[in-house]
C-alpha cells in the first residue's frame, strides 16, 4: 500500500508540473520578480529613512545637552565669583553628569550614522541590480516574444499548428467531395453517352440525331443565304433557292450581274 501511494504521489506531481509548465509565461515570472525586487528595494530605502530619523534626534538631543552644559558652566563661573562655592561644585557636577550623557549620545550617534551609510551603499548596490534586472528583463521578454511569433509563423507554414491542421483537414476534404461529384458527374455522362442510362427530360440526343440535326441546321443557312442573294439580284426568292438547287447538282453556271435601275 505505501509504494502504491508512493507512485500515485510521484505520477500526480509529474502531471502538476507539466501542468504548471504549460501554463507558465516566462514574462509574467520575470514581471513578478521584477516587482519583488522593487519591494525589497522599498523596504531598503524606509530602513535608511527609520536609522537617519533616529541620528537626526540623537542630533537633537546632543546639541540640547550640550546648551544644558555650557548654561551650568557660565552658572558656575558666576556662583564662583559671588562666593558661593558650593553653588558652583553642584552646578559643575551637574554639568558632569550631562557630559557623560552626551558621551553615551555620541556614541549611539556614531553607531547610527554607520548604519546609515551601510545601508545606503546597500540601497545604492540593489538600485543598480534592480535597474540591471530590468534591462535583462525587458531583453529576455522581447527575445521570446519575437521566438514565439516565429514559432507560430512557421506553424502556420508547416501546417502543424492546431489551428492551420484544422484549416488544413477542412480544404483536403473540400477537395476530396469535389474530386467525388467530378467523378460521378463524369460516369453518368459517359453512361448517358453509350445508352446504358435513359435521358429521363428528354433532352439528351445519341450520335444520329446530333448529326441530323448539324445537317439540317446547314441547309437553312444555305437557303437563308440563296434567299439574301435573290433579293440582291432582284429576282423572287422561290427561283433563287430553286436557282442555287439546280446549281449544286449540275455545276457551277455563270449568274447574271445584279441591275440596279436609275431613279
Amino acid at each position: 500500500m505505501s509504494g502504491v501511494m508512493k507512485r500515485m504521489g510521484m505520477i500526480f506531481r509529474a502531471k502538476a508540473n507539466k501542468a504548471l509548465d504549460r501554463a507558465e509565461d516566462p514574462r509574467e515570472t520575470l514581471d513578478y520578480s521584477y516587482q519583488k525586487q522593487l519591494e525589497l528595494l522599498q523596504k531598503v530605502r524606509r530602513g535608511v529613512a527609520d536609522v537617519a530619523t533616529s541620528r537626526k534626534r540623537l542630533e537633537l538631543q546632543l546639541n540640547q545637552l550640550q546648551g544644558q552644559s555650557s548654561k551650568l558652566e557660565d552658572q558656575g563661573r558666576k556662583a564662583l565669583a559671588l562666593g558661593r562655592e558650593d553653588l558652583a561644585r553642584e552646578a559643575l557636577s551637574r554639568r558632569a553628569a550631562l557630559q557623560q550623557q552626551v558621551t553615551d549620545l555620541e556614541t549611539q550617534h556614531q553607531t547610527l550614522q554607520g548604519e546609515e551609510e551601510k545601508l545606503t551603499l546597500a540601497a545604492q548596490r540593489l538600485q543598480a541590480k534592480v535597474d540591471a534586472f530590468r534591462t535583462k528583463k525587458e531583453t529576455i521578454k522581447a527575445t521570446y516574444t519575437a521566438a514565439q511569433a516565429q514559432t507560430r509563423i512557421g506553424e502556420a507554414f508547416s501546417g502543424i499548428s492546431e489551428e492551420m491542421g484544422d484549416v488544413g483537414m477542412a480544404i483536403q476534404r473540400a477537395e476530396d467531395k469535389t474530386a467525388q461529384l467530378q467523378a460521378r458527374a463524369g460516369a453518368i455522362d459517359e453512361l448517358l453517352a453509350s445508352g446504358a442510362l435513359d435521358d429521363q427530360s428528354g433532352l439528351a440526343k445519341d450520335d444520329i440525331q446530333s448529326e441530323l440535326d448539324r445537317l439540317s441546321g446547314g441547309t437553312d443557312v444555305e437557303l437563308e443565304l440563296q434567299r439574301m442573294k435573290a433579293e440582291l439580284a432582284g429576282g423572287s426568292p422561290q427561283q433563287a433557292i430553286e436557282g442555287g438547287t439546280g446549281q449544286g447538282q449540275t455545276g457551277s453556271q455563270p449568274q447574271d450581274t445584279p441591275r440596279f435601275d436609275k431613279q
